[in-house]
Protein backbone atom coordinates (compact mmCIF):
# COMPACT_ATOMS: atom_id res chain seq x y z
CA UNK A 1 0.00 0.00 0.00
CA UNK A 2 2.74 2.79 0.47
CA UNK A 3 4.41 1.40 -2.47
CA UNK A 4 1.58 2.44 -4.37
CA UNK A 5 0.66 5.19 -2.63
CA UNK A 6 3.69 6.75 -3.10
CA UNK A 7 4.13 5.77 -6.91
CA UNK A 8 0.51 7.88 -7.38
CA UNK A 9 2.42 10.77 -5.71
CA UNK A 10 5.19 10.30 -7.64
CA UNK A 11 3.40 10.07 -10.41
CA UNK A 12 0.79 13.80 -9.43
CA UNK A 13 4.21 15.05 -8.70
CA UNK A 14 5.42 14.30 -12.50
CA UNK A 15 2.14 15.66 -14.14
CA UNK A 16 2.45 18.97 -11.99
CA UNK A 17 6.11 19.29 -13.34
CA UNK A 18 5.25 18.76 -17.15
CA UNK A 19 1.86 21.49 -16.33
CA UNK A 20 4.32 23.98 -15.12
CA UNK A 21 6.58 23.15 -17.91
CA UNK A 22 3.97 23.78 -20.65
CA UNK A 23 3.02 26.88 -18.61
CA UNK A 24 6.21 27.82 -19.27
CA UNK A 25 6.41 27.47 -22.74
CA UNK A 26 3.46 29.17 -23.34
CA UNK A 27 4.66 32.09 -21.61
CA UNK A 28 7.62 32.07 -23.72
CA UNK A 29 4.94 31.98 -26.86
CA UNK A 30 3.44 34.65 -25.70
CA UNK A 31 6.62 36.68 -25.64
CA UNK A 32 7.41 35.97 -28.81
CA UNK A 33 3.98 36.95 -29.85
CA UNK A 34 4.83 40.12 -28.24
CA UNK A 35 7.73 40.59 -29.79
CA UNK A 36 6.46 39.46 -33.73
CA UNK A 37 3.67 42.75 -32.62
CA UNK A 38 6.25 45.06 -32.58
CA UNK A 39 6.37 45.66 -36.32
CA UNK A 40 2.74 47.49 -35.81
CA UNK A 41 5.16 50.53 -34.42
CA UNK A 42 6.28 50.42 -38.20
CA UNK A 43 4.08 52.64 -39.47
CA UNK A 44 4.78 54.98 -36.59
CA UNK A 45 8.51 55.30 -37.92
CA UNK A 46 7.52 55.00 -41.82
CA UNK A 47 5.19 57.91 -41.38
CA UNK A 48 8.20 60.20 -39.21
CA UNK A 49 10.51 59.11 -41.96
CA UNK A 50 7.72 60.13 -44.47
CA UNK A 51 7.25 63.36 -43.01
CA UNK A 52 11.33 64.31 -42.57
CA UNK A 53 11.09 63.02 -46.51
CA UNK A 54 8.36 65.97 -47.03
CA UNK A 55 10.12 68.12 -44.63
CA UNK A 56 13.06 67.82 -46.94
CA UNK A 57 10.98 67.82 -50.10
CA UNK A 58 9.38 71.41 -48.39
CA UNK A 59 12.83 72.82 -47.85
CA UNK A 60 14.14 71.91 -51.42
CA UNK A 61 10.75 73.06 -53.58
CA UNK A 62 11.37 76.75 -51.27
CA UNK A 63 15.15 76.92 -51.75
CA UNK A 64 14.31 76.74 -55.35
CA UNK A 65 11.52 78.54 -55.19
CA UNK A 66 13.16 81.36 -53.42
CA UNK A 67 16.46 81.20 -55.59
CA UNK A 68 14.30 81.30 -58.80
CA UNK A 69 12.16 83.84 -57.66
CA UNK A 70 14.86 85.87 -56.65
CA UNK A 71 16.90 85.11 -59.53
CA UNK A 72 14.25 85.41 -62.30
CA UNK A 73 12.54 88.40 -60.78
CA UNK A 74 15.75 90.45 -60.34
CA UNK A 75 16.55 89.59 -63.73
CA UNK A 76 13.22 90.88 -65.18
CA UNK A 77 13.29 93.93 -63.05
CA UNK A 78 16.98 94.69 -64.33
CA UNK A 79 15.92 93.72 -67.68
CA UNK A 80 12.82 96.24 -67.40
CA UNK A 81 14.95 98.71 -65.73
CA UNK A 82 17.75 99.06 -68.62
CA UNK A 83 14.92 98.56 -71.44
CA UNK A 84 13.23 101.58 -69.66
CA UNK A 85 16.50 103.98 -69.04
CA UNK A 86 17.28 102.90 -72.68
CA UNK A 87 14.08 103.99 -74.09
CA UNK A 88 14.57 107.66 -75.84
CA UNK A 89 12.55 110.13 -75.96
CA UNK A 90 11.33 113.06 -78.63
CA UNK A 91 14.10 115.58 -79.90
CA UNK A 92 13.16 118.61 -78.51
CA UNK A 93 13.83 122.60 -80.48
CA UNK A 94 16.12 123.40 -76.98
CA UNK A 95 18.32 120.33 -77.05
CA UNK A 96 19.09 120.63 -80.52
CA UNK A 97 22.14 122.96 -82.23
CA UNK A 98 21.20 124.01 -86.03
CA UNK A 99 23.80 124.67 -88.73
CA UNK A 100 24.81 124.02 -92.79
CA UNK A 101 26.03 121.12 -93.83
CA UNK A 102 30.23 120.94 -93.89
CA UNK A 103 29.64 123.79 -91.28
CA UNK A 104 30.08 126.31 -94.39
CA UNK A 105 26.89 126.72 -95.76
CA UNK A 106 27.82 125.93 -98.94
CA UNK A 107 24.79 125.11 -101.29
CA UNK A 108 25.73 122.12 -103.59
CA UNK A 109 24.29 122.32 -107.40
CA UNK A 110 22.44 119.00 -109.49
CA UNK A 111 21.50 120.70 -112.97
CA UNK A 112 19.35 123.12 -112.05
CA UNK A 113 18.40 123.02 -108.61
CA UNK A 114 20.60 123.06 -105.83
CA UNK A 115 20.45 121.48 -102.20
CA UNK A 116 21.23 123.23 -98.68
CA UNK A 117 21.56 120.47 -96.19
CA UNK A 118 20.79 121.13 -92.90
CA UNK A 119 21.51 119.47 -89.67
CA UNK A 120 20.54 118.69 -86.18
CA UNK A 121 22.76 117.76 -83.45
CA UNK A 122 21.37 116.35 -80.30
CA UNK A 123 23.20 118.71 -77.74
CA UNK A 124 21.90 116.44 -74.29
CA UNK A 125 23.09 113.86 -72.65
CA UNK A 126 20.22 111.24 -73.33
CA UNK A 127 19.53 109.49 -76.76
CA UNK A 128 16.12 110.99 -78.57
CA UNK A 129 14.37 110.32 -81.71
CA UNK A 130 12.94 112.28 -84.60
CA UNK A 131 11.12 111.55 -87.51
CA UNK A 132 8.93 113.60 -90.22
CA UNK A 133 9.14 116.72 -91.71
CA UNK A 134 10.24 119.70 -90.67
CA UNK A 135 8.64 123.43 -90.71
CA UNK A 136 11.27 125.52 -92.84
CA UNK A 137 9.86 129.06 -93.91
CA UNK A 138 12.29 131.39 -96.41
CA UNK A 139 11.78 134.88 -94.69
CA UNK A 140 12.98 137.94 -96.64
CA UNK A 141 12.68 141.80 -95.95
CA UNK A 142 9.09 142.06 -97.73
CA UNK A 143 7.76 138.85 -96.44
CA UNK A 144 7.81 135.00 -96.13
CA UNK A 145 7.32 131.93 -97.90
CA UNK A 146 6.75 128.27 -96.14
CA UNK A 147 8.54 125.44 -98.28
CA UNK A 148 6.11 122.29 -99.24
CA UNK A 149 7.37 118.74 -98.49
CA UNK A 150 9.00 115.97 -101.14
CA UNK A 151 7.21 112.98 -101.63
CA UNK A 152 9.76 111.13 -99.32
CA UNK A 153 8.90 108.77 -96.58
CA UNK A 154 9.85 109.71 -93.29
CA UNK A 155 12.00 107.55 -90.97
CA UNK A 156 12.55 107.62 -87.59
CA UNK A 157 15.69 108.58 -86.50
CA UNK A 158 17.93 107.93 -83.08
CA UNK A 159 19.85 110.26 -81.83
CA UNK A 160 22.63 109.59 -79.41
CA UNK A 161 23.89 112.11 -77.10
CA UNK A 162 26.74 114.52 -79.10
CA UNK A 163 25.40 112.82 -82.49
CA UNK A 164 23.58 114.87 -85.53
CA UNK A 165 21.03 114.24 -88.45
CA UNK A 166 20.21 116.11 -91.39
CA UNK A 167 17.92 117.33 -93.72
CA UNK A 168 17.82 118.93 -96.81
CA UNK A 169 16.20 122.27 -98.42
CA UNK A 170 16.34 121.86 -102.56
CA UNK A 171 15.94 125.28 -104.00
CA UNK A 172 15.67 126.50 -107.34
CA UNK A 173 17.58 129.83 -108.01
CA UNK A 174 16.48 133.05 -109.28
CA UNK A 175 18.11 133.80 -112.66
CA UNK A 176 17.49 137.72 -114.27
CA UNK A 177 14.52 137.21 -116.48
CA UNK A 178 13.53 133.54 -115.28
CA UNK A 179 10.34 135.18 -112.69
CA UNK A 180 9.59 137.23 -109.36
CA UNK A 181 12.70 136.96 -107.03
CA UNK A 182 12.97 135.88 -103.96
CA UNK A 183 15.54 137.65 -101.50
CA UNK A 184 15.88 135.31 -98.74
CA UNK A 185 17.78 136.63 -95.89
CA UNK A 186 17.16 133.88 -93.14
CA UNK A 187 15.41 130.50 -92.51
CA UNK A 188 13.25 129.59 -90.32
CA UNK A 189 13.69 125.80 -89.29
CA UNK A 190 10.61 123.42 -86.27
CA UNK A 191 11.85 120.48 -86.10
CA UNK A 192 9.16 118.03 -86.44
CA UNK A 193 6.51 117.54 -83.69
CA UNK A 194 7.57 120.82 -82.35
CA UNK A 195 6.31 124.55 -82.02
CA UNK A 196 9.56 126.35 -81.25
CA UNK A 197 11.52 126.93 -84.14
CA UNK A 198 15.34 128.46 -84.89
CA UNK A 199 16.22 131.13 -87.05
CA UNK A 200 19.30 130.67 -89.46
CA UNK A 201 21.32 133.19 -91.85
CA UNK A 202 20.66 131.96 -95.45
CA UNK A 203 23.74 131.27 -96.72
CA UNK A 204 22.39 131.27 -100.41
CA UNK A 205 21.72 133.55 -102.77
CA UNK A 206 18.00 134.59 -104.54
CA UNK A 207 15.31 132.04 -104.75
CA UNK A 208 12.85 132.15 -107.77
CA UNK A 209 9.70 132.95 -106.27
CA UNK A 210 7.34 129.37 -106.84
CA UNK A 211 5.00 129.51 -103.15
CA UNK A 212 1.27 129.08 -105.52
CA UNK A 213 3.02 126.61 -107.65
CA UNK A 214 2.34 122.81 -107.36
CA UNK A 215 5.60 121.24 -107.74
CA UNK A 216 8.02 123.89 -106.65
CA UNK A 217 11.12 123.78 -107.35
CA UNK A 218 12.23 124.50 -103.35
CA UNK A 219 10.92 122.48 -101.13
CA UNK A 220 12.38 120.39 -98.20
CA UNK A 221 12.38 116.55 -97.50
CA UNK A 222 12.00 115.02 -94.20
CA UNK A 223 14.51 114.57 -91.41
CA UNK A 224 17.22 111.73 -92.26
CA UNK A 225 16.08 111.51 -95.53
Amino acid sequence: MRLFHAATALAATSALALTLTACGNGSGNDASGDQSSAPASSPSATASGGAQAENAGATKDAGSSTGGGSTGGGTGTTTGGSGGGTGAGRCHTAGLGFSFGSGDGKVSSSDDQQQLAVVLKNKTSAACTIQGFPGVDLKSSGGSWSLTRSGATPKKVTLAAGSSTTFTITLLPWNQGSGAEFKATSVVVTPPNETTSTTLAWPGGSVLLQDGATHPGTYTGPVGG
